[in-house]
């Protein structure tokens, strides 16, 4: 037995030389307490490793595997990680005696240092960082000694619960009899093997190596979803963006570096659901609100919901997001950035490509089908089903007055907030977003190519499909010419619209238009500008070429809106025919006496009131209560 206890002492004295031949500092760094150690805590015992080992004496029974040790054991119960989308079950507790209850003896901060089993209480001086003291509450870390057998995961690497092994091919990262512990990632002995993050890792964990030891972002299982699926080629696990690490993002120096670190924590994360360092969308304004935390600096995406622009709508309490939220967000809409990105898989976005195609920025998130309004598309393909997830079927939907005048339309399919029979193939009329254009009749007024923000220069040529970011986009977006975030994340105009569009109103249908815009400004900087995007309004519509009265409307101060509905016409209606998006805004126009609002298209004429204007079916317009015409071009009809 003596025999035996010295070849064990020599092979410790040998393995403690060969770390230290490689590492030329302080081995065991801020866990040597001793007198004039680094450490935040210090006490007078002269020996390193005498706080945590007694030499001939320890902690030990025939119940605890616990050999040398001497700080007095936490018996405390621990409250686990938990979340929506973990798959372990039970409530776990670290064995008396194991590994991570060694480890949490002092880190619980329950047992203070210094509290020995062979020497008593030690005086200590100093505190332990409060980063380093998890508490009894563990929501916040990650997790580890879990009830065994493992669960498998769609992200976990293949061999980690089939054989007991990581992927790490050094070796260093391993399950501690076949358990997830704190030194499976953590080396107490040696702090500095990481030469950046000096945290007693087991490995040098730049790029997230540590973490991919464990979770594989490539592994496809048969009808589960890897959430972290795209990640290797990710814009966030490539950008060479330099960090300041203000506030933290992992303490690498670039944001690929810091990889899963920069919006993760392993433990006491801020947002404790998937560990994240901030909650929902804070997690993402660590780069991307304009400062100067990534250099070059990220898209000030954040900019976008400052006033005067409103933006789509963060969570509430009441409505936050959840990673395991039903895709059709059914009363509870919100926008926070991971409804439409996927940060493990979206790519910096170079090239625009064809509408309707979902963007890269976008790349692997989940969609609704168009053809039901039901059917889960994991990812989708075109970037209106990503849109669906909240405007299409979804319950629950309000008209938010923040984001401006909404028209009640003449022909509805019920839902008014529902853009799927608005854009369907069975709608009589609409924009070409969830299917090619396919209406036979001649469209003069139709650009070539959009213009750009400017109003001037050409952008992307005319396709058969738009895109619903070709309407509602930032203001200052750079697809179109601005400095600013594509998508959109917020706008100075109404409805989060790209550029300005005037929706006339009244106080009641068919009463005098309390916002008209006699002569208007036809460019970029008028009341229709987002019309003239597309459609050219000086050119062709105020000439005449579609409809003979387009110029004396438009000229006497009318909208488009009062007669055109954006989207389509999704429903029925005798009528009304709906073609060229005629569907009328009965805030602002009313039955002409008995006779039901109609529209014509064949004799370009309509049944109704506007303005204190009676439309009849002939052509004429006549004052309302009087049977004296109105002639077409008169001034009359803008008292």
């Amino acid at each position: 037995m003596k025999h035996r206890f010295l070849s064990a002492a020599a092979w410790l004295v040998l393995a403690a030389g060969s770390l230290l031949a490689q590492i030329n500092t302080d081995v065991i760094g801020i866990h040597n307490l001793g007198p004039g150690s680094q450490s935040p805590i210090s006490g007078g015992l002269s020996g390193a490793c005498l706080y945590c080992h007694a030499p001939h004496s320890g902690v030990g029974s025939s119940t605890l595997s616990t050999p040398l040790w001497n700080q007095t054991l936490t018996t405390q119960t621990y409250t686990p990680y938990r979340s929506s989308t973990y798959v372990e079950q039970g409530n776990p507790q670290p064995p008396l005696g194991q590994d991570s209850n060694l480890c949490m003896s002092c880190h619980d901060g329950t047992v203070a240092p210094g509290l020995t089993a062979a020497y008593g209480k030690v005086p200590m001086a100093g505190s332990m960082y409060a980063s380093d003291v998890f508490g009894t509450n563990l929501q916040s870390s990650h997790p580890f000694s879990l009830v065994l057998p493992m669960k498998d995961s769609a992200d976990l690497v293949a061999t980690l619960v089939s054989q007991g092994r990581t992927s790490d091919p050094t070796g260093a990262v391993k399950l501690i009899k076949g358990n997830i512990e704190c030194t499976s990632c953590h080396n107490p002995h040696v702090q500095s093997v990481d030469p950046i993050v000096m945290d007693f890792l087991v490995r040098n964990s730049s790029s997230g190596q540590l973490c991919l030891a464990c979770h594989d972002p490539n592994r496809v299982m048969t009808g589960k979803i890897n959430g972290i699926a795209g990640w290797s080629n990710s814009i966030h696990a490539l950008a060479p963006n330099k960090t300041t690490n203000q506030p933290s993002v992992g303490g690498y120096p670039t944001v690929a570096q810091n990889a899963c670190e920069a919006c993760h924590a392993q433990h006491q994360a801020a947002g404790p659901l998937r560990l994240l360092r901030g909650t929902n969308e804070q997690d993402c304004m660590a780069c991307h609100n304009g400062g100067s935390n990534v250099s070059p600096a990220a898209p000030n995406v954040f900019a976008e919901y400052q006033t005067p622009k409103i933006g789509h709508p963060f969570p509430a309490g009441n409505n936050t997001h959840d990673a395991a939220e039903s895709m059709l967000l059914n009363q509870n809409r919100h926008a926070t950035c991971v409804d439409c990105h996927d940060a493990h898989a979206t790519h910096q976005v170079a090239i625009f490509p064809i509408p309707p195609v979902i963007r890269v920025s976008q790349n692997l998130i989940a969609g609704i089908s168009a053809l039901d309004g039901i059917t889960v598309l994991q990812p989708a393909i075109n970037q209106y089903e990503n849109c669906l997830r909240c405007h299409g079927n979804s319950t629950g939907k309000v008209t938010n007055p923040v984001y401006g005048y909404t028209p009640i339309r003449a022909v509805s399919a019920g839902d008014p907030l529902n853009v799927i029979p608005q854009f369907s193939t069975t709608a009589t009329s609409s924009h070409p977003v969830t299917h090619p254009r396919s209406s036979p009749l001649p469209q003069p007024s139709l650009l070539s190519n959009m213009t750009m923000i400017d109003g001037i220069s050409q952008g992307r040529a005319m396709g058969t499909q738009i895109l619903c970011t070709d309407c509602h986009n930032s203001d200052d977006n750079r697809e179109f010419g601005g400095s600013g975030p594509n998508g959109p994340h917020g706008s100075k105009w109404t409805h989060i619209l790209e550029r300005q569009y005037v929706a006339n109103q009244s106080p009641g249908p068919g009463q005098l238009i309390t916002n008209l815009y006699p002569n208007p400004n036809l460019t970029v900087s008028g009341p229709y500008a987002l019309c003239g995007k597309c459609h050219d309004l000086a050119g062709q519509i105020i000439k005449n070429t579609s409809f003979t009265q387009h110029a004396f409307h438009i000229n006497s101060g009318f909208s488009c809106s009062v007669c055109h509905t954006p989207h389509g016409v999704g429903g029925v209606n005798p009528n009304i025919s709906g073609q060229r998006l005629v569907n009328f805004d009965v805030n602002v126009v009313a039955q002409n006496g008995a006779s039901p609002i109609s529209y014509n298209r064949a004799t370009n004429t309509c049944v109704l009131t506007c303005h204190t204007a009676a439309h009849n079916s002939n052509g004429s317009v006549t004052a309302v209560g009087s049977p004296n015409k109105v002639g077409l071009g008169s001034p009359k009809i803008t008292k």
